[in-house]
């Protein structure tokens, strides 16, 4: 099983797949997200997001705040920019 994740920034799709995991921080804390986490939406804090594909590599970027959506293993993640060397695409 893997979650579905779109991440978007305000001028572009950043990155849209398979995750085994994500984890980042919301104005509440941090959290991790798997396959059959509950349904949730969230604010994103500014800070380091890191994404564990499902080819096994792990990928950071940095937002600037945003939103988190949580539902059925689909991840949206919304954000005004979203810095993601060597994953944009």
């Amino acid at each position: 099983m893997s979650l579905t994740v779109e991440i978007v920034a305000a001028d572009r799709e950043v990155w849209s797949g398979e995750a085994k995991q994500l984890s980042c921080r919301t104005v509440e804390g941090d959290i991790g997200i798997l396959t059959g986490h509950s349904p949730l939406l969230a604010v994103l804090d500014s800070g380091e997001m890191h994404l564990d594909t499902v080819d096994g590599q792990r990928r950071t970027l940095t937002v600037d705040g945003g939103f988190l959506s949580v539902d059925h293993d689909k991840v949206t993640v919304v954000a005004q920019t979203v810095d993601a060397p060597g994953l944009d695409g």
